[in-house]
């Protein structure tokens, strides 16, 4: 699990820096974050890992954006996908974690999380805040959603990485009732926007979508580090 831990931690990282800066801003904190890094992942006993993370974020910066979609869509989502799929399938849980699991607290109210676990969790929970919003984004491209019903439907950049958060965190929990109640809730709530749309169908076809695809994301997510965690 912690290959796949890095993968997302290191895409998610990425994504947070290239949003919030430009330039070579964008490559001064890259460089810094992934040299603090490293260290940790020497320590956990999975510096191979941290540099195929490395790799795989460089893929992603070359074929996504975090401000338009670009003409690769969906495919770099579904490498990434991929990636952390057989990372968890190649190793899971490890039996030795290195130098840096035998001070970590492994008791969390959810019982007992090993290092590699933690890894991966943290990992999804940083992909889901930017990258997320990047996935979904591809996934309207090309004309899909007119620019005035993405204008309507205001603050998903903010909605969408609490939801998937939440869906993400009311999954691996199981409280499947009230992960129902709070996509239920979304629902509720933009029904006055999409009450007025026109003809077109635009808001509504937005949400739908959008929603869609941000709800698939977080339960990918919860599903890698069930899947880690049962392995």
């Amino acid at each position: 699990m912690i290959g796949a831990g890095f993968i997302l931690v290191a895409v998610g990282l990425l994504d947070i820096a290239r949003r919030n800066l430009s330039g070579a801003r964008v490559g001064i904190v890259v460089v810094l974050l992934a040299g603090t890094l490293l260290p940790l992942a020497a320590w956990a006993g999975a510096t191979a890992w941290w540099f195929a993370a490395l790799a795989v974020a460089g893929g992603w910066a070359a074929t996504t954006s975090t401000r338009e979609p670009t003409r690769w869509g969906l495919w770099p989502a579904a490498g990434v996908a991929a990636v952390s799929a057989g990372a968890v399938a190649l190793v899971g849980i490890r039996d030795g974690q290195g130098p840096l699991a035998n001070i970590w607290p492994g008791g969390s109210p959810l019982g007992t999380v090993s290092l590699d676990l933690a890894v991966g969790i943290a990992g999804a929970l940083v992909f889901l805040l930017e990258s997320g919003n990047v996935i979904v984004r591809a996934s309207l491209r090309g004309g899909v959603v007119a620019a005035e019903a993405v204008g309507a439907l205001r603050g998903g950049r903010l909605i969408g990485p609490l939801e998937r958060i939440l869906v993400f965190a009311l999954t691996l929990t199981g409280a499947f009732t009230l992960l129902a109640a709070v996509l239920a809730a979304k629902g509720i709530v933009r029904f006055p926007e999409i009450s007025r749309d026109e003809d077109g169908g635009d808001r509504a076809e937005y949400f739908l979508v959008g929603s869609l695809v941000s709800w698939v994301v977080a339960l990918g997510a919860a599903f890698l580090v069930w899947w880690s965690g049962s392995s």
